[in-house]
């Protein structure tokens, strides 16, 4: 059992340390971005709006990272909530590069089911 835990930390280490954030791994960045006390990860959900030309100017294709906030935040609470999770990914190029070549146009914020936030 021990060999295990040591492989799986070893693992964690190497991706943490590697300042690499690809789709597999953006789980792990955002997971431990809050206290437990303040917000939730859930997951994220790639959109794509195929409807709209490729060469349109209009966003086609959009990751939204999706929070649960524990409690109900105030307006200030809620903008700094989404300011923090756009910076942590903005501030990993190797996230962000990764999902440019992934032919995402944008990055959303949500905390609940009825509003997103754009980051990018």
């Amino acid at each position: 059992m021990k060999p295990v835990r040591l492989l799986v930390a070893c693992i964690l280490f190497l991706l943490v340390s590697t300042g690499s954030a690809t789709a597999a791994n953006l789980d792990l960045l955002l997971s431990g971005l809050f206290p437990d006390h303040q917000a939730t990860y859930i997951g994220y959900e790639s959109v794509e709006r195929e409807a709209i030309p490729v060469s349109s100017a209009v966003d086609r294709k959009y990751l939204i990272v999706d929070f649960r906030l524990k409690d109900s935040p105030g307006s200030e609470q809620l903008q700094a909530s989404v300011h923090k999770v756009c910076m942590a990914m903005l501030k990993n190029r190797d996230l962000i590069r990764d999902l440019t070549d992934q032919g995402y146009d944008m990055v959303s914020v949500a905390f609940d089911r009825r509003s997103q936030f754009d980051c990018l």
